[in-house]
């Protein structure tokens, strides 16, 4: 009985670690939360490197007005031993929020006020986004068109995004969002993965897909563009 599983278990871990080099480290993204008046927001990705099968956690907050992290909202954690079959890395995440939860209250993070999402994307991470999406906010009766403009160059891939707001009564206003003058190394693609609004004062969070190259398939990450409507 001890001989069958263990060898159940060694071909579970071979499966494992062929499924992680073959798929890439595609990242899984967590939405924290809002402060209550909507203008901070945390949000998380993790996932477990390919190579190594070591996992790993990001965590950010960033000022929703300003469109950029706040001081001291960018940290990173990589385990130092590999995921055991069954596991997905989560737990890197769980422990980098429990290593940071003064951060949350600093920024006064509200971990049940996620925002609500208006659009997310059925497109599986090997096909490519659209660049153009519609959604609607049925609360606000507000439809919302968001064009991505990628620029893929050879020094490095950057975008903005074009986002047009037609209210109920008709009338339009556009956005650009995103900053077409900062470029990212090695990112073959941009996509709009999710749009989510806060709970509070019009603000909403665009979350961006970006696609690297790696051995023949890709690894994903994730940022957020935001801005107040």
């Amino acid at each position: 009985m001890f001989e069958k599983k263990s060898f159940y278990f060694i071909i579970a871990a071979l499966v494992l670690c062929v499924s992680y080099l073959g798929a890439g480290d595609i990242a899984s993204f967590v939405d924290l939360g809002f402060s209550p008046d909507g203008q901070t927001y945390m949000f998380a990705q993790y996932g477990v490197q390919s190579e190594t099968l070591k996992p790993w956690a990001d965590l950010f907050v960033v000022d929703v007005p300003r469109n950029d992290f706040v001081a001291g909202g960018k940290i990173s954690y990589s385990h130092t031993a590999p995921v055991i079959p069954g596991q997905d890395g989560s737990g890197a995440l769980y422990r980098l929020i429990a290593q940071n939860t003064a951060l949350a209250e600093q920024y006064r993070i509200n971990f049940l006020l996620q925002g609500q999402p208006l659009y997310i994307s059925l497109e599986n991470t090997a096909n490519t986004s659209p660049t153009s999406i519609e959604f609607r906010d049925f609360e606000q009766n507000a439809s919302y068109r968001a064009t991505l403009n990628p620029r893929i160059e050879e020094t490095g891939a950057a975008f903005d995004i074009n986002l047009e707001r037609i209210a109920r009564d008709g009338s339009k206003k556009t956005y650009k969002v995103g900053n077409a003058q900062i470029k990212r190394a090695q990112i073959s693609s941009y996509g709009i993965k999710k749009v989510i609004i806060a709970p509070q004062n019009d603000f909403m969070v665009l979350v961006i897909e970006m696609k690297k190259p790696n051995k023949g398939s890709f690894d994903v990450r994730y940022m957020v563009e935001a801005l107040r409507l």
